[in-house]
């Protein structure tokens, strides 16, 4: 299988770096190029007693998000005090315009102006540890320290799809699609970037309905923010995002959604935090109490009594810049998917920390390469275990946890959840990829 080339990653919206707006938990000056905003005092999250062995060898670190309700663990971390708690007190977290730009970013690092670590895809830093999206295809290795959560993305259609009532099930969407190619139109479906979560998730989704993603339909590029804006403009015809911009496409009236992700595998990885390795070895210490911070905002996070004030605290401009509105009830687990199709008090619900949502299972890692290798993305010679085992960090995690007091929620099996199976019941186990592989009828 080809290698992929760069020009395929190289969609972004803006310039790399002047197109990021900073949040600093440090200062509260404004203008027009940067937001800036203080984390909570001191007095509301005290500082913990750390020991010589645990005291960061840096207090600043340079990290990024895009305007997604699953980038809330690094907004909360930072307006809560909790990366300040650890003694990373000059942390600041910079809005990304698109998934290009923080993989740019992530290449540059902040001594070049970049940032050191992100809210990301977890493909991403799998790609770049690779050379696969870098510039001269050179690597730049990378760590996933933590997932940031499971569950709450969503797959969503114009309103002139309607009639197809669609949900898991995407072969009704067939024959429209075979009808629109007779009359020289492509079906387009909209990702948020190639070979990353959403790609994949739309890319299984069609095939298990039939429809050859390769060849039936155009996948198109776009950043997360942008895709309710081009939707109402007849860009695309479909799209996979993550929330809330599923929610705001209905309350705009635009289009409906086919599922809520947790409907296509339950309970599955999402984004994740994921750092520059050469960061983390320089500052090991400062790794651990960033990783720390966020775990502990993912705790906040998941607490029922705190969704009202994540979402108010994350619909602000500097960060999500959507209506709490558009936010809370999908944070809550509670769907309309704008067809009369309802889901009341769900347990499909984006999760931050309960059921392991945090911890970085090597198998789920495994999972995203396995579906990149069947769509070309990866070759197929590439020793997967080999480079599940230098990215994902998960020692780390279980440090940071020890170090919050949640050494408790250290699963027992720190490989694998297991079996896990799909809406159309196939099944994968990360211990055997290639039958998984095999069992699949559409691929590349």
């Amino acid at each position: 299988m080809s290698n992929l080339s760069r020009r395929k990653f190289l969609f972004t919206a803006g310039a790399t770096a002047a197109g990021a707006i900073v949040v600093n938990g440090c200062s509260t000056g404004l203008n027009s190029k940067s937001t800036t905003s203080s984390a909570s005092s001191p007095a509301a999250t005290p500082a913990v007693n750390l020991t010589a062995a645990d005291t960061p060898e840096t207090t600043t670190a340079k990290l990024g998000f895009i305007a997604l309700t699953d980038s809330a663990p690094l907004i909360i971390a930072l307006e809560k005090g909790f990366f300040a708690k650890y003694g990373m007190k000059d942390v600041t977290v910079t809005k990304q315009t698109s998934w290009a730009v923080v993989r740019d970013n992530l290449e540059l690092g902040s001594a070049k102006g970049g940032i050191d670590g992100s809210h990301v895809l977890t493909p991403i830093p799998y790609f770049m540890s690779s050379g696969k999206i870098t510039k001269g295809n050179t690597p730049v290795p990378m760590y996933i320290l933590a997932r940031l959560n499971t569950d709450g993305q969503g797959i969503s259609l114009s309103n002139d799809y309607a009639d197809l009532k669609l949900a898991v099930d995407s072969s009704p969407l067939k024959a429209k699609i075979e009808e629109m190619k007779g009359s020289g139109k492509k079906f387009k479906a909209a990702v948020t970037f190639p070979g990353g979560n959403h790609d994949l998730f739309m890319r299984y989704w069609l095939a298990a309905g039939g429809i050859n993603p390769e060849t039936d339909v155009d996948i198109v590029v776009v950043p997360p923010p942008q895709m309710v804006a081009n939707m109402e403009t007849k860009t695309m015809d479909a799209f996979c995002v993550g929330e809330p911009w599923n929610d705001r496409l209905i309350t705009k009236k635009i289009g409906y959604s086919a599922i809520t992700t947790g409907e296509f595998w339950k309970g599955h990885p999402e984004k994740s935090f994921a750092m520059r390795a050469d960061w983390v070895d320089k500052n090991p210490k400062a790794a651990k109490a960033l990783l720390a911070a966020v775990q502990e905002a993912q705790v906040w996070c998941d607490k029922d009594e705190n969704k009202e004030e994540m979402c108010q605290i994350i619909s602000a401009d500097k960060y999500v810049k959507a209506p709490v509105a558009d936010i809370l009830e999908r944070a809550k687990g509670n769907f309309d998917m704008g067809n009369g199709r309802t889901l009341p008090n769900s347990d499909l619900l984006m999760k931050f920390w309960r059921e392991n949502a945090s911890f970085p299972f090597k198998s789920h890692d495994t999972w995203f390469l396995t579906e990149n290798m069947r769509w070309g993305k990866l070759d197929a010679s590439t020793d997967m275990k080999a480079l599940v085992d230098k990215v994902n960090r998960s020692d780390m995690w279980q440090e940071a946890a020890k170090l919050i007091g949640q050494e408790a929620a250290i699963p027992k099996d720190t490989v694998s959840r297991g079996v896990e199976t799909f809406f159309d019941k196939v099944t994968f186990d990360a211990a055997n990829p290639k039958a998984y592989l095999d069992s699949l009828k559409i691929k590349a």
